[in-house]
């Protein structure tokens, strides 16, 4: 009998430990998600009605990936949705029901793009802020401009984002991005633009759109925080499929998601059609800056 109650104390006690680790756990989340931040912005100049800085604007939320989560009409849309990572939805930009685009100042939307935080002074929610810090005066000003020029779109139909238990858990024992604000140095000022990079200038600097997927290493591995059947995604140093690749071959699979063994990429877990708006000049910078970088070993993001 003294067995079969110690046995019963034993595990009673771990299971409240585990109860309270969890506990825990579910309240550092929510303290990181409820922390405010205060961020003050330096206003920048956007014309909103030259017709080139649209076009330009257009460009950049396209090859920066915005449109991937937003919608292409940038009113928003489930982009995870998963038993265990919960129900992921990005926010509608425009000036239309259920949107932002009426609420949000410039400067809320610069807060929010390079510092991750919202109108609330909350951090967003799985948005790769810390990837947009890196833009210039330029370029941000010309994405703020297309964002505007936006027709209105009514996203009230649109369920609220509701993350999941296990996924809570998981970003408190791991590095998935859940609220971005916490990575992002908000003491570094908006960059000035650069009249003329390098070649291989000109890929570092859109090559930051990848981090969010291969790493900061570009070693490739296991994506944080992406549903369970995601694909690892590749290692694209010269320790991995890129030192096979010719310039050529690489135009091919951005521009037509066909690898150099011919098969197709899934547009679900490689976005193609988006970085393929690059330029040429910038899918050439791209690849020779990741030609340039250390050979990294597959995994070490």
């Amino acid at each position: 009998m003294k067995v079969v109650k110690w046995t019963g104390i034993i595990i009673g006690s771990l299971l409240l430990l585990l109860v309270v680790i969890i506990s825990v756990l579910f309240f550092i989340s929510k303290q990181h998600e409820n922390q405010i931040y205060n961020i003050d912005i330096t206003p920048i100049n956007i014309d909103y009605n030259d017709e080139s800085i649209l076009e330009k604007g257009r460009h950049v939320a396209t090859i920066r990936a915005c449109v991937e989560c937003h919608g292409a009409n940038l009113g928003g849309r489930t982009f995870i949705e998963d038993p265990v990572v919960g129900l992921l939805m990005a926010t509608n930009l425009t000036s239309g029901p259920g949107g932002i685009g009426n609420e949000y100042s410039d400067e809320d939307y610069i807060r929010a793009i390079r510092h991750g935080v919202r109108k609330d002074g909350k951090s967003v929610i799985f948005m790769p802020s810390h990837e947009y810090n890196v833009i210039d005066s330029d370029d941000l000003a010309a994405l703020m401009a297309y964002i505007r020029s936006k027709d209105p779109v009514d996203s009230t139909h649109l369920p609220e984002t509701k993350i999941g238990f296990p996924f809570r858990l998981m970003y408190v024992l791991s590095d998935i991005h859940l609220f971005p604000a916490r990575l992002i140095n908000h003491s570094i000022g908006i960059p000035e633009p650069v009249a003329e990079r390098t070649p291989r200038e000109l890929g570092a600097y859109v090559a930051t759109t990848c981090i969010g997927c291969h790493g900061d290493n570009y070693g490739g591995g296991k994506i944080p925080g992406v549903p369970p059947h995601w694909p690892d995604a590749s290692n694209i140093t010269l320790g991995g499929v890129l030192a096979d690749y010719s310039e050529t071959d690489f135009f091919n699979a951005m521009r037509n998601g066909i690898t150099i063994d011919g098969r197709e990429m899934e547009q679900e877990f490689m976005p193609w059609q988006v970085f393929g708006y690059m330029t040429d000049e910038e899918l050439s910078g791209l690849f020779e800056y990741l030609q340039s970088l250390p050979v990294r070993a597959t995994g070490t993001r």
